[in-house]
C-alpha cells in the first residue's frame, strides 16, 4: 500500500468519528460523542503537515465545533451527495484524488471512497462498504477508528517517531 502521497483525510462523520448514535433531545437537539484519541491523532496529523476535512449527511452544531478545535480544514453537513461534496472538499483545498484517504462506514460514501488513493472502512461498517475499502479497521467507529488509520498512515510512511517528537 502506499501511502506516500496521502496528506488529506477527510472523514465522515456518524459511524466514524462517533458510534452513529445520535441522541435526541426533548427540544430536538442532537448530541454526539466523539473520541478524544481520534482528537488527539487528528491535532497530531495536523501538526505534521496533514490536512483534514468532514463530509456529513446530517448537520449539527457540535460537528462544526469539534472540527474548530481540532483545526479541520473544511466541513461539509447536510451533504445529500457525498461524492459532490468530496469534490466541492478538493477543489476548495487544491488537492487531487491521490493525496486523500476516505474513512466511511455506510452506502453515502461509496462515492467517495471509489474515488480516493485510500479508502478506508471502520470495522462495523455495512459490508459493502468493507468490500469496497483498501483497509478495514480494526477499531469501530468512534471508538479510535480515525486514531488507527493515522497511526497507520504514519508508520507505513516512516513519520510515526517524528510525529510522536511533535507531540513532545
Amino acid at each position: 500500500m502506499d501511502l506516500d502521497t496521502i496528506d488529506l483525510l477527510i472523514l465522515d462523520v456518524d459511524g466514524v468519528l462517533t458510534a452513529g448514535q445520535v441522541a435526541m433531545g426533548e427540544g430536538g437537539d442532537r448530541g454526539r460523542v466523539f473520541h478524544v484519541r481520534d482528537g488527539c491523532f487528528l491535532k497530531l496529523w495536523h501538526r505534521g503537515g496533514g490536512r483534514s476535512a468532514i463530509i456529513s449527511g446530517r448537520s449539527s452544531g457540535a460537528v462544526e465545533r469539534r472540527a474548530s478545535d481540532l483545526g479541520m480544514a473544511a466541513v461539509v453537513q447536510g451533504a445529500a451527495d457525498k461524492l459532490q461534496a468530496y469534490q466541492g472538499v478538493l477543489a476548495e483545498l487544491g488537492a487531487a484524488d491521490g493525496q486523500v484517504c476516505y474513512v466511511g462506514d455506510d452506502l453515502p460514501d461509496l462515492g467517495p471512497m471509489g474515488r480516493c488513493a485510500l479508502p478506508v472502512a471502520v470495522s462495523n461498517a455495512a459490508p459493502t462498504v468493507r468490500q469496497a475499502a483498501r483497509y478495514v479497521t480494526r477499531l469501530p467507529g468512534g471508538e479510535g477508528a480515525v486514531a488507527e488509520v493515522i497511526e497507520l498512515i504514519l508508520r507505513k510512511r516512516r513519520l510515526w517517531s517524528r510525529a510522536l517528537l511533535l507531540e513532545a
